[in-house]
């Protein structure tokens, strides 16, 4: 007990069965109950263990611990065999996937919002970010929207999309991306990853295209999704979709501040999209922004997302619109938040690497790679485990990190495989060969915000280290 400073001490019989806990307390109360000098365990009052199992969660745990007033709680497997300890002082500070990191920026633009009175959508701090995000990425002109999602759907229709279309688009991304196609009325065709990126395939990509034209279903447009922080292979799938006159929606939600061959991500396609959800590498709450060197179309999308009002005196509509304008306060958060924007990637490529370096002596662990010419901003921290029942180790590990109130989550699952999208045509990175599908199955992304300490980086690596090499033993 002394030895390991965990305050307890756990009694196994030959066959490693949990038998009872002793604490530090008991040993006091055994003490003061003057128990001989020469007393064993066996000699203490015999009480049956408090313990939980394998598939109990943190809620589980804690409940057990306020129930019986005590501070650890062992986990048995289904033989009662110890494998893990929980801690009270862990599930008080739960670590989330990737939480927002708020400053002392942020505040200046928001206490000026309320000084003004301007909080309702649209005003001047709106203005102010479309042309900071706009200068930021090196795009034309920006709107500021209410989300990425509402972003991506006005691309969607800005770039033309009508009932019955077909579009194209990454299949291995958040539904968010291609709901909107939805919306449309137009119909989805999904596109695989490749492993050098886990973005879109640019081989699948171009059997894609001519399956479309012998079938006489040309897309309207593709919808290129950066994924996890990293940009797409554009180099090699533009030139694609240029060959077939086919424009491109960039769905950059996720990698905000990364860069490819030296340019900034969101800046590749006709228009470009951007998430500022509150767990994205900086956020503004809830919203989004629409890029485009194009400025007729970026004035269109002004237009449709406050109603599609006419410029007249009264009330004038003559199409549908949207109420999907950002409004003037959460703007004032994302200026004071693009300007930390660089020191939060640093910070999360800083955690990716720390990852890397705690679990480089854990067998069958692949991390998403970062190929030459771009720069990640490891919005999320991700790794694939390889090898025989990668899912079942994944979950595992899931579970693991769930009991120590350590949030970690599988990364997207397919959308070809999505019950909402059973039937859509899909086209594989080659012959027999589901790139996206595999990185499901033992795909994991890991907690990764830019606020994490030093001391919650070593927690969570201690009990991924632990999960591993707990799973691996079970395999083997």
């Amino acid at each position: 007990m002394d030895s390991e400073g965990e305050g307890i001490l756990l009694a196994v019989d030959t066959q490693g069965v949990l038998r009872r806990t002793v604490t530090d307390g008991d040993l006091r109360r055994a003490m003061l109950a003057s128990a001989a000098p020469g007393a064993t365990l066996a000699d203490l009052p015999s009480n049956p263990p408090i313990c939980v199992r394998d598939d109990a969660d943190a809620t589980a745990a804690r409940r057990l611990m306020e129930q019986h007033r005590i501070s650890h709680v062992p986990v048995v497997d289904a033989q009662g065999r110890p494998i893990d300890l929980i801690h009270s002082r862990e599930l008080a500070g739960r670590i989330w996937l990737s939480p927002p990191h708020l400053g002392e920026e942020e505040t200046a633009f928001v206490e000026d919002a309320f000084r003004s009175n301007w909080i309702a959508p649209l005003g001047p701090h709106v203005d102010g970010f479309e042309r900071e995000v706009a200068a930021f990425t090196g795009v034309g002109h920006a709107a500021a929207l209410s989300s990425g999602t509402a972003a991506i759907h006005l691309g969607l229709l800005l770039l033309g999309v009508q009932p019955g279309d077909t579009v194209f688009c990454s299949s291995l991304t958040f539904v968010g991306s291609c709901n909107p196609i939805l919306y449309c009325g137009a119909k989805p065709v999904f596109i695989d990853s490749e492993p050098g990126s886990w973005n879109m395939s640019p081989a699948a990509l171009e059997r894609a295209f001519e399956w479309a034209r012998r079938e006489n279903r040309m897309p309207r447009c593709v919808v290129i999704v950066n994924l996890y922080g990293q940009s797409a292979d554009m180099d090699a799938l533009l030139p694609v979709c240029r060959r077939h006159g086919v424009p491109v929606l960039e769905d950059a939600a996720e990698s905000l501040g990364a860069t490819y061959r030296g340019r900034a991500s969101g800046s590749f396609g006709d228009v470009g999209v951007f998430s500022f959800n509150g767990n994205k590498i900086i956020t503004t709450s809830g919203g989004g922004v629409l890029v485009s060197d194009d400025a007729s179309l970026v004035a269109r999308a002004r237009k449709l997302a406050t109603q599609a009002r006419e410029p007249a005196g009264h009330y004038e509509h003559r199409e549908i619109g949207f109420n999907y304008r950002m409004s003037n306060v959460l703007a004032g958060i994302g200026r004071g938040q693009l300007k930390v924007l660089a020191q939060r990637v640093q910070r999360r490529r800083e955690v990716f690497e720390t990852y890397r370096q705690a679990l480089s002596g854990c067998e069958g662990v692949e991390w998403m790679p970062e190929f030459a010419g771009s720069v990640s901003t490891r919005w999320l921290s991700c790794l694939v485990l390889r090898g025989p029942d990668a899912q079942a180790r994944r979950d595992a590990v899931v579970r693991q990190l769930e009991r120590h109130a350590i949030e970690a989550r599988p990364v997207w699952k397919p959308m070809q495989v999505q019950p909402l999208y059973a039937g859509a045509p899909f086209f594989a990175h080659a012959e027999g060969a589901d790139v996206s599908a595999g990185l499901f199955e033992g795909g994991l992304c890991l907690p990764s915000g830019s606020n994490l300490s030093g001391a919650q980086l070593e927690r969570i690596a201690l009990h991924l280290r632990h999960a591993l090499g707990a799973t691996s033993n079970a395999v083997a």
